[in-house]
């Protein structure tokens, strides 16, 4: 068949979308019509190539396949086998039941999210959040923007824009995404003021930086990574006690928002909050959903004055959170107040998980892998930005290819249904129950033995 006959084969639009509609893919609209004209382009590409045009009920089978998958939502859940409780990647911590029932109650219908429901004027969406940030955190006052960069952003344009803001250079850190501290100095208008050395920065060394033209010293958790051996850092308390004696603010960024203490869970002490304004920061700035467990957002607890100040700035509005946050956030911080946490905040229960039922769930999983399947001792990470190295033990299901390589079996647990997502070590594929909710246990059996069998069936062919 020659190019121009086989373009000429092609059926029109309206053709397929008709053989559509018979068939039950719904309406002619913007999603349906893109599919058709998609794979019509491609036909006619082809064609243009000198590939013969398909038969007409594989160009619809086609359309139809491209249909379903536009209407798939982007973003999906995912059964997280990773061992690693906060990853970043498929959105750090997972919120509570009370979050979730939270968020849900106020998404439904309206709400009073700034509305005075006893005086009926208008009211502050800020006021939802500040009595119980300062119930958890011994702050005077607290706001909420939309993640804790947005927090430090804004606590540097309005504190110290066109002034000084002293650092140790040990703490002048990249996170993830990209994310400079010195950047974002830059970028509020504050200039930097490195002191220090990379592994060694003492007290002095703040003060003898120190001029007129300081507004600050801003103290960085360095919460994704460590410098051992030879370090030395200046106390909290000797940089508060200096601040205050030459009249400049402490700001402390602790980024992971821990409330309580890790090592009730086998863990090295992280910072808290608490301890950061008991020691005489003037603001702690630390994220939602990292150790504290809840939605993704950026918490600014402290002084009432240095608080009020950034809540009557324009930037309060331009990075204000939503009410499913408030919700959401205001759910996570009353576990705490009601000394709940470690029940009720997911985070925190599967720190807590014995390694038996570990181990009795890992050893499910393997035996759905047959003779490929083990389990192994390993362990579970933090992650998130918290914690940087700590882990605790736990037990995986450990499933090693005997045929073709571990990433491709990771690949088909992650494209199949439910997506589960697990690691690659040495040449298997691990998978972490501490991670997993036990209600999706099956949902991972199922998934392995539907990956396993589409491998052995591939291989077939």
């Amino acid at each position: 068949m020659s190019t121009e006959t086989g373009l000429r084969s092609l059926p029109s639009v309206e053709r397929v979308l008709a053989a559509l509609r018979t068939g039950g893919a719904a309406n002619d609209g913007p999603v349906v019509v893109e599919a058709v004209r998609e794979v019509l382009r491609e036909a006619r590409a082809a064609a243009g190539q000198g590939t013969p045009v398909p038969p007409f009920d594989e160009l619809v089978a086609k359309a139809a396949a491209g249909v379903e998958a536009a209407r798939r939502a982007s973003l999906r859940p995912v059964i997280n086998a990773t061992g690693v409780l906060l990853q970043t990647n498929l959105g750090r911590a997972p919120l509570s039941e009370r979050a979730m029932a939270a968020v849900a109650a106020v998404s439904r219908g309206y709400s009073n999210l700034e509305f005075d429901l006893e005086t009926g004027e208008r009211g502050s969406r800020h006021d939802h959040v500040r009595d119980l940030i300062r119930r958890t955190t011994g702050a005077e006052d607290g706001l909420v923007v939309n993640n804790n960069a947005a927090g430090l952003l804004m606590a540097l344009q309005v504190l110290a824009a066109g002034r000084e803001v002293i650092i140790s250079r040990g703490q002048a850190v990249e996170i993830g995404g990209g994310f400079r501290i010195p950047d974002v100095l830059r970028q509020s208008g504050a200039r930097l003021v490195e002191v220090g050395t990379t592994n060694r920065t003492y007290t002095r060394d703040y003060e003898a930086a120190i001029t007129p033209e300081t507004a600050a010293i801003l103290r960085v958790h360095t919460s994704n990574f460590r410098v051992v051996g030879f370090t030395a850092e200046a106390p909290l308390a000797e940089l508060a006690a200096l601040a205050k004696a030459r009249g400049v603010l402490l700001l402390d960024d602790l980024g992971s928002g821990c409330l309580v203490d890790t090592a009730r869970y086998g863990l090295a002490h992280e910072p808290t909050v608490r301890e950061s304004l008991a020691g005489g920061a003037d603001l702690a700035l630390f994220s939602g959903d990292k150790l504290l467990g809840g939605p993704q957002c950026g918490v600014i607890a402290g002084r009432g004055a240095t608080v009020a100040l950034l809540r009557r700035h324009p930037l309060a509005r331009a990075l204000r959170v939503d009410r499913m946050t408030i919700a959401a956030l205001n759910a996570t911080l009353m576990s705490y107040a009601e000394g709940r946490e470690a029940e009720e905040i997911p985070v925190w229960r599967m720190l807590s998980i014995p390694l038996a039922g570990l181990k009795r769930r890992a050893r499910k999983w393997a035996s759905a892998a047959g003779s490929e399947g083990a389990v192994v001792l390993s362990t579970s990470m933090v992650g998130g930005g918290s914690l940087p190295g700590e882990g605790i033990a736990t037990w995986c299901a450990s499933v090693a290819p005997r045929e073709g390589d571990a990433s491709a079996l990771a690949k088909a647990l992650r494209v199949g249904t439910p997506h589960v997502v697990a690691r690659v070590e040495e040449g298997r594929v691990l998978l972490d129950p501490r991670t997993v909710d036990p209600r999706d246990d099956r949902d991972v059996t199922n998934a392995l033995r539907a990956a396993i069998g589409g491998r052995s069936e591939s291989r077939s062919h």
